[in-house]
């Protein structure tokens, strides 16, 4: 036997395996015992012909191969899903368009998700009640968004996109919007230049270095905040200034001010990663047409 005779319900043991970290723990989920957890693993593998866990006292935790596995198997399973729902919405729709209802999961860097999304998904459910959308705010450090539409547990991630994290080789994706950076600071403040910076992690991975390098009056970072929305909050106290990017400077507080950087200021590439099976599934290309009206890319001429 190979790996094409797999069948779904052991893809879905798979991912059970792989998300509940033991046989008994995914035993719960599928309605199964922890033998016949076991034994459907240990078939799996024969089929593979790959230790797929390293099992010990404290459970169960996929190899590199089963955790390779294991992101097959939520995106096969993804589509069997997809599939489905497609094939009952082909031509469903006014003048024989299509439709799709079901979910959309979408993972998003916290700023997206409180000011890049909530305009398109209102879009999105009036020319697509039946979609379903759900947002899960991920931290966009080490693989960010884009690890969870990799690894399968999300259908679209917005992403920031660079020379420092493009878009995954097993991964489709472009930018929406470029959004400069401003420094934000205590209303009124005479010399805003010479206060404590105040950052936190994502925003390393995503400002220009190289401007951020030849700038003589930025120092080094004094001050940590868990997100952006604490960096406000500590700029707003008094605590310091910030560099921040255009996202998380749209509600900021009137106790800040937000100063241009200047035309040489530095800019973060915002976009859309997906996996090429979904990318032209009916949901994901409705998102992203939502997503490009509100946000539309300059014409080149």
């Amino acid at each position: 036997m190979t790996a094409s005779d797999l069948a779904p319900q052991e893809l879905r043991t798979l991912v059970a395996v792989a998300d509940e970290g033991g046989f008994s723990a995914a035993a719960v989920p599928l309605g199964a015992t922890q033998s016949a957890v076991s034994h459907a693993v240990r078939g799996i593998e024969r089929k593979l012909g790959v230790v797929l866990f390293e099992r010990g006292r404290y459970g169960a935790r996929p190899t590199e191969a089963g955790a390779r596995a294991a992101a097959h198997a939520r995106r096969v399973l993804r589509m069997l899903d997809t599939l489905a729902a497609e094939a009952r919405g082909a031509g469903a729709g006014p003048g024989g368009t299509d439709t799709v209802a079901g979910p959309l999961r979408i993972a998003a860097f916290r700023s997206a998700a409180l000011h890049l999304l909530p305009p398109a998904l209102e879009r999105l459910a009036a020319r697509h009640p039946g979609i379903e959308p759900t947002v899960r705010v991920v931290r966009e450090v080490g693989p960010g968004t884009a690890g969870e539409v990799a690894e399968g547990r999300a259908d679209v991630g917005i992403a920031t996109l660079g020379t420092s994290s493009p878009v995954p080789p097993q991964l489709v994706g472009d930018v929406l919007l470029e959004e400069p950076y401003a420094l934000v600071h205590p209303a009124g403040h005479p010399d805003p230049r010479s206060l404590p910076l105040v950052d936190w992690t994502e925003n390393c991975s995503s400002y220009t270095r190289t401007w951020w390098a030849e700038q003589d009056w930025i120092p080094c970072a004094t001050v940590r905040a868990e997100d952006d929305g604490a960096v406000l909050s500590m700029v707003g106290s008094g605590l310091g200034m910030a560099i921040m990017p255009a996202l998380s400077l749209t509600s900021a507080p009137p106790a800040l001010d937000i100063t241009d950087l200047g035309p040489q200021r530095p800019t973060r590439s915002v976009g859309y990663v997906t996996t090429p099976e979904l990318a032209s599934t009916v949901a994901v290309r409705a998102l992203i047409r939502e997503l490009r009206a509100l946000h539309p890319r300059p014409r080149t001429v």
